[in-house]
């Protein structure tokens, strides 16, 4: 997966903070309305391979199968046993106020579950960015 990004900070390490504009789902022309209440920057830390300088814009990229994994875990996994809760409830003969309740149950938990997961994951493997090139 690649992004444009715009080189903030370069370190001595070979790394370089990263900020990258995030898209909304209006059209990215938060200046009109301003009710976006969700920051459009988000910054990252990358590997410097092509010696980018602060302020240089540059193509990021990442490991496209950890980002598609995370979010199949975030937004599919809770779903799913949100089902899976519904169906034993309702296999078990349970009312159909019980069966909504297991439901939820189970998809509170799954969330609660997965977003436990990523944490320990975050810091034990994080997702990597590196500069590709310059823009």
């Amino acid at each position: 997966m690649t992004q444009d990004a715009v080189v903030t900070r370069v370190f001595h390490n070979g790394l370089a903070e990263v900020a990258v504009t995030r898209g909304t789902a209006c059209g990215s022309n938060c200046g009109n309305c301003e009710s976006c209440a969700f920051q459009n920057e988000l910054k990252a830390i990358a590997k410097n391979t092509v010696h980018a300088l602060p302020g240089e814009k540059v193509v990021i990229e990442s490991v496209s199968s950890r980002i598609f994994g995370a979010a199949f875990l975030l937004y599919i996994v809770p779903i799913v046993a949100m089902a899976i809760g519904y169906a034993i409830a309702a296999a078990n003969s349970l009312t159909e106020g019980m069966c909504i309740v297991v439901a939820f149950a189970a998809f509170v938990l799954a969330v609660i579950v997965v977003v436990i997961y990523q944490r320990i994951s975050k810091r034990k493997n994080p997702i990597t960015f590196e500069i590709t090139q310059l823009r």
